[in-house]
């Protein structure tokens, strides 16, 4: 069970507050609003930009980093298509400089234009480096516009087109900054041997006085149901051929969310489970295989994605997956085999709160899907899952007509 405290302050800012006696050490987490699907389909990228420039210096912070490691602290951060994270542990008796340092550059963030230059080359680098010039690297910005139509997941968190990062302006990262770095696009937590009380006075005093933005409703469009199945196949310079396949799921706080969750659990989780035996194992099609999903908020992916062994075709690795999905969607799992992945799915989610850091993630991400007190309810939506309800949910999910699939070749030279 996690204990918390919350307040909002008048300018918006959500504030979160835990009490964990067991460490020295405290974390804070500042999540906003703010992810790829907020982005003009003709300007994408700058979420995760912009991530690289909040450590550029703000107005009374020259170096982000200074300080921080001054004070025995360490931080990052990620950006993906929902929401950017920033996040940070420091010795408890040092909390004060990290809400000063949080609140300075959501105060005024110090833009110029050397410091855009710099970290528009960072963020170029990263995507040649990660994205063009990685075996397999392309497969994201290849899947993700196959299996979207309209909503804005079908570009990848890192962009569209390195054109997109290349051409953008002072102006431009200025106005997004001033869109959605503002305390109502906020929400701040902090995990460790506090006070509530004394935490949020001084929250109030380091955020309290930063002016509220103007929180816009985002009115990007709906994915249509997907009804006829998609193709693309690809040449490319990598060791094997490998083979994707995405379905839609649905969305983070919906049922089927964690139905699905499970199912790419008894597909794929560990050596024991179904498509490794099989496939890898026994049948010797695949060198690798797993099932995962996205958790994408507006409805994800659920992805099966493998590596065939050499001299296995495509359309033999193909079949031998619908063979293992209509399997699953005629035959319910053993009471067993459910058991087994939810006590799994128990101890990975136990674990996952033991650490500060962990938490204040987590009680902001909650927080963010619309009620921090749901990361103590967690488990209870994968317990009462049925053996009927993940064959249902195969039946109903994993369909011929709604796969997108991608081929991806080994290009031979």
């Amino acid at each position: 069970m996690v204990e918390y405290e919350k307040t909002t302050l008048d300018n918006g800012l959500t504030v979160l507050v835990s009490i964990d006696r067991n460490t020295p050490i405290a974390a804070v987490n500042v999540l906003y609003r703010v992810g790829s699907k907020y982005e003009d389909p003709n300007q994408t990228g700058f979420a995760h930009l912009f991530e690289h420039l909040m450590f550029g210096g703000s107005v009374h912070v020259p170096k982000y980093d200074v300080p921080l490691e001054r004070a025995g602290g360490e931080n990052n951060a990620f950006t993906n298509a929902d929401f950017t994270n920033y996040y940070l542990t420091l010795p408890i008796n040092n909390l004060e400089t990290a809400l000063w340092l949080e609140s300075d550059r959501m105060l005024s963030l110090n833009f110029s234009q050397r410091s855009l230059d710099v970290q528009k080359q960072v963020v170029i680098e990263e995507f040649k480096q990660n994205y063009l010039n990685q075996p397999y690297g392309d497969v994201y910005l290849l899947l993700k516009p196959l299996a979207y139509q309209l909503h804005p997941y079908r570009w990848a968190t890192i962009g569209r087109e390195i054109s997109h990062i290349e051409s953008a302006t002072l102006d431009d990262v200025v106005d997004f900054y001033h869109r959605f770095y503002n305390p109502d696009n906020a929400i701040l937590s902090v995990v460790g041997d506090v006070d509530p009380g004394q935490v949020f006075e001084r929250v109030k005093h380091w955020f309290g006085e930063i002016k509220p933005g103007n929180r816009q409703v985002h009115d990007y469009p709906d994915e249509p149901v997907q009804v006829q199945a998609r193709h693309q196949a690809v040449y490319r310079p990598v060791p094997q051929n490998a083979l994707y396949m995405a379905w839609h799921m649905p969305a983070r706080t919906e049922q089927g969310y964690y139905v699905s969750d499970l199912i790419s659990d008894v597909l794929s989780n560990g050596h024991s489970a179904r498509l490794y035996q099989r496939l890898v194992k026994e049948d010797k099609l695949f060198t690798s295989i797993q099932a995962f999903i996205s958790g994408d908020m507006d409805g994800g992916l659920f992805i099966i994605t493998g590596k065939l062994m050499d001299g296995v075709s495509m359309e033999e690795a193909e079949a031998a997956i619908w063979a293992e999905i209509e399997r699953f969607a005629e035959v319910l799992v053993s009471d067993e085999e459910l058991t087994k992945i939810k006590n799994k799915m128990e101890s990975n989610l136990t674990f996952s709160r033991m650490t500060v850091l962990n938490k204040a993630m987590n009680l902001c991400y909650f927080e963010l899907l619309g009620d921090a007190a749901e990361i103590n309810r967690e488990f209870d939506h994968y317990q009462k899952i049925t053996r009927s309800d993940l064959s249902n949910q195969v039946k109903r999910m994993l369909t011929r007509e709604k796969a997108n699939t991608l081929y991806y070749y080994a290009k031979n030279d």
